[in-house]
C-alpha cells in the first residue's frame, strides 16, 4: 500500500506516516460525499452558520495542537502558527457573517402576474485541492464558504502538511456536522484526477504551481466544471520618493521574509526610487540582520528552517546568478544549518543593484527569504518593471500620495493593490489574481460564486 512520510524540516524525524487513497476508493468516497451534500443542501442557512460556529469553537480548543503541528510539518515558528489559527477563525467568522446576504435569494423588480428571481444553490461536491505554506489560511478560504454554501467537500491537502487537513475534518465531526460532511484525504495526483472525473464533484480549488494548475485545470475541463487556481506570485513594491521610510523599511522587510519568505503574496522584488534608494537599503539591510534562526518551537526564533528540501538550493543558485551578472549580496544567500548543526535554513538575502536580467531573483518566483533591490528613476520606470512579470497576485506602493496610489495602481496588473502596506489578506475583499496567477477568487461575498450556481425562477402567478 502507497503511503507518504512527513519529515519535521528543523529536526529531520518523522512527524507522520499516512497511506493514499487507491483508485478503487475513490467511488466510494465522492458517493459518500455526495450523500452528505444531499442531507445538508436542505438546511437553512441559519443552521449552516450556527454548524461553522461550532466548527470555529472545536477548531479553537484544538489551537494549540494545530499550531504544533504546522510546525513539525512545515517548520513555521511556533508563534506564527498559532497566529495563523486566530486568523483561520477570524476568515471563517468574517465569511459566516456575511453568508445570509450573499447567499439569499435575489429577486427582481415587480411584474405584473410573475415573479422572479436568482437562487444561489451548491454545486455539490468541492474537491480542495490544499497547499502547504499557509496551511490553515488557505483551507479556509474554500471550506467554509462551501459548506455555508451547502456543499460538502473533500479536503486533499498538500503531503508535506497533510495533518492540517485532517484538523479541518476532525473540528467539523467534533462540531456534529452530518457524516462525510468535510473529509481530508491522501491521495496521488492520478487519483485527485479520478476524483475531479467523478460527476458529483461540482467545483475544484487548487493552489500550488502553475505546473499543477495547468493539469487540474485540465482535468476539470473535461467536463466543464469550475476551477479556482491560485498559482504563485512574485510580488512588487515601489518606494516612492516621498515614502515614510522608516514605516516602509519595516513593513516591507516583515512583507518579504516573514514565513521564511514562503508566500505567494510575500514581497520578492523592490523598486526604489533614487532619491531614497540608499537610505533605504541601509535601513532594510539592519532589519534583515536581525533575523534568528532556529528552532521554530523556541520563541526566540523569528525565522525557520524551508519546509521543501530543494528550496535552499534553488534559492542559492537565483543568488550565484545575480551575483554574476552584477548583484551585490548585502547579506545571507547560501544553505546553512543553525547553530546546533539542524535545520534546512537559508540564510536571509538582499541583493541591490538588481536588474531583471537576473532572471531568477527579479523575474521567477523564488518562495524563500530572498529579496532583489533595484533603483528606479520614476514612477514610470517603477510601474514597467512591476509588471514585467508572469504573476499577478499583489502589489504595493509606498507613499504619502494617495492620489499617486491610484494613479499607479490603475496601471498595475494585479489582483489587489496596496497602499502602505503588504502580505495581507482581507476577507471582505476577493482574494485573486492575474496571467499565470490563475483565475477565480476567495473571499469576499464574490467567493460563495464559486461554490454556488445560479439557477433562474420565472414563475407565472396569472393565467
Amino acid at each position: 500500500m502507497d503511503t507518504h512520510r512527513i519529515d519535521n524540516p528543523y529536526t529531520g524525524e518523522i512527524v507522520a506516516e499516512r497511506r493514499l487513497l487507491g483508485e478503487s476508493e475513490v467511488e466510494g468516497l465522492v458517493s459518500r460525499a455526495h450523500r452528505a451534500h444531499k442531507q445538508w443542501m436542505r438546511t437553512s442557512i441559519p443552521e449552516r452558520v450556527a454548524l461553522c460556529e461550532r466548527f470555529c469553537e472545536e477548531f479553537e480548543k484544538d489551537g494549540e495542537r494545530i499550531a504544533r503541528e504546522i510546525t513539525q510539518q512545515m517548520g513555521k515558528p511556533f508563534q506564527q502558527a498559532v497566529g495563523e489559527v486566530r486568523t483561520t477563525l477570524f476568515r471563517a467568522r468574517t465569511m459566516m457573517s456575511i453568508a445570509p446576504e450573499a447567499l439569499r435569494d435575489e429577486p427582481l423588480p415587480p411584474a405584473p402576474g410573475f415573479t422572479r428571481f436568482i437562487r444561489h444553490e451548491p454545486v455539490g461536491v468541492v474537491l480542495d485541492i490544499s497547499a502547504w505554506n499557509y496551511p490553515l489560511l488557505i483551507t479556509v478560504n474554500v471550506v467554509v464558504p462551501a459548506v455555508l454554501a451547502g456543499n460538502s467537500v473533500i479536503v486533499k491537502h498538500a503531503n508535506r502538511t497533510a495533518l492540517c487537513g485532517e484538523a479541518f475534518a476532525r473540528a467539523f465531526q467534533n462540531a456534529g456536522a452530518p457524516e462525510n460532511l468535510v473529509t481530508a484525504i491522501d491521495a496521488s495526483h492520478e487519483v485527485c484526477a479520478r476524483i475531479i472525473a467523478r460527476p458529483e464533484v461540482g467545483y475544484v480549488s487548487f493552489t500550488g504551481s502553475v505546473r499543477g494548475g495547468h493539469e487540474v485545470y485540465k482535468e476539470g475541463a473535461k467536463r466543464f466544471i469550475d476551477v479556482g487556481l491560485e498559482l504563485g506570485g512574485k510580488d512588487p513594491a515601489y518606494v516612492a520618493p516621498d515614502a515614510d521610510l522608516n514605516h516602509a523599511i519595516a513593513n516591507l522587510v516583515d512583507g518579504a521574509y516573514y514565513n521564511a519568505g514562503q508566500s505567494c503574496c510575500g514581497i520578492e522584488r523592490i523598486y526604489v526610487h533614487a532619491s531614497v534608494y540608499d537610505k533605504f537599503v541601509e535601513g532594510a539591510l539592519a532589519e534583515v540582520r536581525k533575523y534568528k534562526l532556529g528552532d521554530p518551537l523556541e520563541s526566540s526564533t523569528t525565522m525557520g528552517p524551508m519546509a521543501q528540501p530543494g528550496a535552499p538550493e534553488k534559492l542559492a543558485a537565483q543568488v550565484d546568478e545575480a551575483r554574476a551578472k552584477g548583484g551585490r549580496v548585502l547579506c545571507g544567500g547560501k544553505p546553512v544549518h543553525d547553530a546546533t548543526g539542524r535545520g534546512r535554513f537559508f540564510d536571509p538575502c538582499l541583493v541591490t543593484e538588481a536588474n531583471h536580467s537576473m532572471h531568477g531573483l527579479m523575474v521567477e518566483e523564488s518562495f524563500g527569504p530572498i529579496v532583489g533591490v533595484q533603483k528606479v528613476s520614476d514612477d514610470d520606470e517603477a510601474v514597467k518593471l512591476m509588471n514585467d512579470s508572469p504573476y499577478g497576485l499583489t502589489a504595493a506602493i509606498w507613499t504619502r500620495d494617495q492620489e499617486r496610489a491610484f494613479r499607479i495602481g490603475a496601471q498595475i496588473e494585479t489582483g489587489t493593490f496596496f497602499m502602505n502596506r503588504c502580505d495581507y489578506l482581507d476577507p471582505l475583499l476577493p482574494w485573486t489574481g492575474v496571467k499565470d496567477t490563475g483565475k477565480g477568487m476567495s473571499l469576499s461575498r464574490y467567493g460563495f460564486l464559486a461554490v454556488t450556481r445560479r439557477k433562474s425562477f420565472h414563475l407565472r402567478t396569472q393565467t
